[in-house]
């Protein structure tokens, strides 16, 4: 008996080590500053890079290279290509933006995002590649544009359980002044990520008790709110950065008084 214990102990071990050496791992820091730093980054992105700090970015999430990501409401898909570039040829990328709404159905204007930083007008002054543009680039030939609405936002090929990474970049606040059932959403992302998936969502952040209230004028939305929202689909919230905080922001105002970098939280959740 002790025998047969021994041997099932030995096999366990082995098939521990065998799947830790097939696993993909972590994104290193030295792949991570390769990234940031190659030559073919647009230089809208460059600018972009003094707000959105990358490095701690992507070194927050872990992305792992010969994933597939899932990046939500990626718009002209600066992050899109961070992700494409850490996963590698391997990996692949969806950009997802919605299809135009117009009519009574389009939601009405919000105010316009206020500039939270100098380096924030700069980047508005420099256009950005489109999806399809960064989709051309030999380094990121692994995006793929997807039109789909954010009620369900993974393209049928990957929508049950075809995901290990989902980013929603500053955005999750919109959703509530456009009126997007977000728990349709976060429910259809935790169908769509594999067990062990992460979710990261990065935003602006609103006071204790504004829930999302402000998306339309603020731009910002409690960071409770958020993590209420998406563990009731099912999620675990797993860690909480740091690297964009900014104590001395109010948060009372679109654009903070004097000029600073708005406090911005990144929650990463995990599919159990």
């Amino acid at each position: 008996m002790n025998r047969i214990r021994s041997l099932l102990a030995l096999a366990g071990a082995t098939a521990l080590l065998a799947a830790c050496a097939t696993a993909p791992q972590v994104i290193t820091s030295e792949r991570i500053a390769a990234i940031v730093a190659a030559p073919d980054r647009a230089e809208a992105d460059r600018i972009n890079d003094v707000r959105r700090k990358p490095a701690q970015m992507l070194a927050f999430i872990g992305v792992r290279p010969g994933s597939t990501a899932l990046d939500v409401s990626a718009a002209r898909g600066y992050t899109t290509e961070l992700i494409a570039r850490a996963v590698g040829p391997a990996g692949k990328v969806y950009g997802q933006n919605r299809p135009r709404v117009e009519g009574p159905a389009a939601p009405p204007p919000a105010q316009p995002e206020g500039m939270a930083a100098p380096a924030a007008a700069r980047a508005a002054a420099a256009p950005a590649p489109t999806l399809a543009e960064r989709a051309s680039k030999p380094a990121t030939s692994n995006i793929v544009a997807v039109m789909r609405p954010f009620e369900d936002p993974a393209p049928p090929e990957v929508a049950s359980a075809g995901l290990d990474l989902v980013t929603l970049m500053f955005n999750y606040h919109d959703f509530g002044h456009m009126g997007i059932d977000r728990a349709r959403m976060n429910a259809a992302l935790f169908r769509a990520l594999k067990p062990g998936g992460v979710y990261v969502i990065a935003d602006h952040s609103g006071r204790p008790g504004t829930g999302i209230s402000e998306a339309g004028t603020l731009h910002r939305v409690e960071e409770n709110f958020v993590v209420k929202e998406v563990e009731a689909a099912g999620f675990k919230l797993q860690a909480v950065g740091n690297f964009m905080r900014n104590p001395a922001d109010p948060r009372d105002k679109n654009t903070p008084e004097p000029p600073m970098p708005k406090d911005e939280f990144v929650l990463k959740f995990v599919k159990p």
